[in-house]
């Protein structure tokens, strides 16, 4: 093997233990002794948790250890917590995390609230009764709301939610997160008055912009906590959740239109906006006795806490345990603060390793690049069609409650997709191929429903192209929806998961501006009016962001947040995360140490 086309990630050496014989894979065994000496990580198939089997093993350690200067070492107690974490299986870890699930599933609840409003607004632009009252009559003297403020009142939330998504990442950390949810919960009941007794559309746009305040901190906190307050092997179902929790309130805010379709007055549309004080009351009571996140309490130094609160999210766990994964998680804060260390100082002493700029500085850049692209790749590969279903279905011909019963099929098959995702994310795993999966078929999707649309338009072709269309957000919502949500909150150091989720977020918020604009003029009767023809400019983003993700996007299935860090600081390149994470799972990291021992 030639030394020049060796990626620096696979100069990893391996020291069996117990054996006392030091060798390396055979990958490494070619390689030149002065380049291979890049990190060593300890194998541990089987690490002895008693104190006579820790003993037999001391001076084994301290050899190792001598090769680390500098380097955070891994006591035995965090190998344990990890190796049980690889070994338990999907059922050992329903039993033990019941608790667990039920306040990840809580807080994901928030989301309906954000996927209902988005739904409500855009589909309001398909009902009559809300034309009229915002409208302006077109050349036929149909009530129009124009283009301008169609992007208005879609965008304004999206910009609420881009101040409360930075204002998340900073008072997350500052106060945690049950104590943010509950702040955030109160202000949207407070803001939404404004929309509820809206008498113009400037004053809807006032109460879009401050209830995008609160969606900004429930898009990325409900994320964040799920994945860490829950598993390994639950994570992905978890994360992904939040997918079907935006899907629920697509379809609820569908639901309630399509049941006030026939109201002829403006109650038809106040009440929808009503309905959100309920679900915040629902939601407030039980968020004041969530537990807070382990992870968060032990990078504010609160051990005590954080094992406290690991009681409350299992069952029938013993303290040594407990003990165990506290160790695991303070072991993950020293190899970050280690590799923000490395940092040159003239590059750090002006902004905290915490801070938002630290989320562009040595390997934490390419993990925000990577987050926040898929962040938007889940904007651009056919959600601005599905966003704007029911009015696309209005302008194809279909009446209003025709579009909305057309609209409401779709979520449903939605939901169904986003179960299917359950089973896929379980039996075939693999994040980054299905991710890759779905975007091509979402292209060929795409283009197919594009050609239809250029055909001469009849009845048949109507329904082809909302069929299409149907099979688009099924495709989404098997792969790319769940997905995104998935990769984004295992992508960060566990320092910067928060703020490097809202830069995600933001970058999708920032690109919904761009999309909703662009799309809004390709459907609107006033504009450019291409109806079906708008899947062409949505197959094309999709063909852009496959490319990228073919070349950008890692394997993060099976990977704790310790060993996501390794293999970005190695600089490990995209496809062959999956191939080191085999390995990692039989080995420590950096180096292994007795319990007390230097």
């Amino acid at each position: 093997m030639d030394d020049k086309n060796i990626h620096p990630s696979e100069l990893l050496e391996f020291a069996t233990l117990p054996a006392s014989p030091l060798h390396r894979p055979q990958h490494q065994s070619k390689l030149n002794d002065t380049t291979a000496v890049e990190a060593q990580t300890v194998r541990a198939d089987s690490v002895a948790t008693t104190e006579d089997s820790q003993k037999g093993h001391h001076h084994h350690l301290q050899r190792l250890n001598s090769w680390h200067s500098g380097i955070p070492t891994i006591t035995t107690a965090a190998l344990t917590a990890t190796q049980l974490e690889h070994k338990m299986t999907f059922r050992n870890a329903l039993k033990v995390y019941p608790k667990a699930i039920f306040w990840a599933g809580l807080i994901s609840l928030a989301i309906i609230m954000e996927g209902y409003d988005t739904a409500l607004i855009t589909s309001f632009y398909a009902f009559n009764e809300f034309q009229q009252q915002y409208g302006i009559p077109d050349k036929a003297g149909v009530p129009q709301i124009t283009t301008k403020w169609q992007a208005s009142l879609s965008n304004g939330s999206t910009v609420g939610s881009i101040i409360g998504l930075f204002a998340n990442g900073i008072i997350t950390e500052v106060i945690g997160y049950r104590r943010t949810m509950m702040g955030a919960l109160v202000m949207l009941g407070i803001f939404v008055f404004l929309p509820f007794f809206a008498f113009n559309i400037q004053t809807l746009l006032a109460g879009q912009i401050l209830c995008g305040l609160p969606w900004g901190v429930f898009s990325t906190l409900s994320t964040t906590y799920a994945a860490e307050v829950v598993p390994l092997n639950l994570r992905g179902y978890l994360t992904s959740n939040i997918n079907l929790c935006w899907l629920l309130g697509q379809l609820a805010a569908l639901g309630i239109l399509r049941g006030l379709a026939g109201v002829q007055s403006t109650w038809s549309f106040r009440i929808p906006f009503g309905l959100q004080w309920v679900w915040i009351v629902i939601l407030l009571i039980p968020t004041c006795f969530a537990p807070e996140s382990p992870w968060w309490l032990v990078r504010h130094g609160k051990k005590e806490q954080a094992k406290k609160v690991l009681l409350r999210l299992t069952r029938s766990t013993s303290d040594w345990e407990m003990d165990n994964t506290i160790a695991m998680m303070e072991h993950t804060e020293r190899v970050e603060e280690y590799s923000s260390s490395k940092i040159p100082k003239s590059k750090s002493t002006r902004f905290s390793d915490t801070s938002y700029v630290a989320c562009f500085r040595g390997s934490n850049l390419r993990r925000t690049e990577i987050a926040c692209m898929v962040f938007m790749t889940q904007n651009m590969c056919g959600l601005p069609i599905i966003g704007y279903a029911a009015y696309l279905y209005k302008q194809m011909g279909f009446d209003e409650r025709r579009s909305f019963d057309i609209t409401l099929g779709m979520q449903g098959l939605g939901i169904f997709g986003a179960f299917v995702s359950l089973g896929l994310l379980k039996y075939v795993g693999r994040r980054r191929t299905l991710y890759l999966t779905g975007l091509g078929l979402l292209f060929v999707t795409l283009v197919t429903a594009g050609i239809v649309s250029c055909l001469h338009e009849t009845n048949t072709t109507r329904w082809l192209t909302a069929a299409l269309i149907m099979l688009v957000i099924f495709i989404f919502d098997c792969t790319i929806g769940p997905l995104t949500y998935c990769l984004v909150a295992e992508l960060p150091s566990n320092r910067l998961r928060v703020k490097t989720v809202v830069l995600a977020r933001v970058a999708y918020n920032i690109n919904s501006l761009v999309t909703n604009l662009v799309i809004q003029r390709m459907l609107n009767p006033l504009a450019w009016n291409w109806r079906g023809k708008a899947c062409f400019f949505c197959a094309f983003l999709n063909f852009l962001c496959f490319v990228y993700c073919f070349f950008r996007l890692p394997e993060t299935r099976g990977l704790n947040f310790h060993e996501l860090d390794i293999l970005f600081e190695k600089g490990a390149a995209a496809r062959k995360f999956a191939a080191f994470q085999k390995i990692l799972e039989q080995n420590g990291y950096y180096s292994l140490t007795e319990e007390g021992q230097p």
